[in-house]
């Protein structure tokens, strides 16, 4: 399917986040409030405007979004600085379609290019790897909360990048409203 992936731009956050909340309507698990997560991390220092990427199909319609927001990898008093990559959403018409892959391949790219290092994602055991990533715990990494190890995941964008780096993460206050 011919897509074209690109920054969103301020003026689409409303329709954004109506596709965004369209994508998740009828996930299992889901708790349907994606699109408020959305809103809240734009107000954030969180947020980073480049990472926030939309697919658009060949109507000039928003078929899909992908957003990387900054967190903390924390351990005693280092810290180091990630990305969370939260949320990816295709409307259901058009999953299925490779859409969500490249999104995904488009921030971490993106996010290379920026200057990141490392993204964390909270995902499906089956479908974050062929991207690259690792259960976090290979680094030490752990989440804030109770998770299985195989869904808490980290890729490095730069080699090594996380070799030195362990802890818990520490999302923004977007993620905890």
């Amino acid at each position: 399917m011919d897509i074209l992936i690109r920054k969103e731009l301020t003026e689409e956050y409303y329709k954004t986040e109506k596709v965004v909340k369209k994508a998740f309507l009828n996930e299992e698990y889901s708790d349907k409030k994606e699109h408020q997560l959305v809103n809240r991390i734009r107000k954030l220092d969180a947020f980073i405007p480049e990472l926030s990427l939309l697919a658009i199909d060949q109507d000039n319609e928003i078929v899909g979004h992908i957003l990387l927001s900054k967190i903390t990898i924390v351990n005693d008093d280092k810290t180091v600085e990630s990305l969370a990559l939260a949320p990816v959403s295709v409307i259901p018409e058009h999953q299925k379609k490779g859409i969500g892959s490249q999104l995904i391949h488009a921030a971490l790219k993106k996010a290379k290019e920026i200057g990141y290092h490392s993204v964390i994602v909270l995902g499906h055991k089956d479908f974050y790897p062929k991207f690259g990533f690792k259960q976090a715990r290979l680094w030490n990494i752990q989440a804030p909360f109770d998770v299985p190890d195989e869904v808490f995941m980290a890729i490095e964008l730069t080699e090594n990048s996380l070799k030195n780096v362990q802890g818990v993460v520490h999302y923004s206050n977007a993620f905890s409203e």
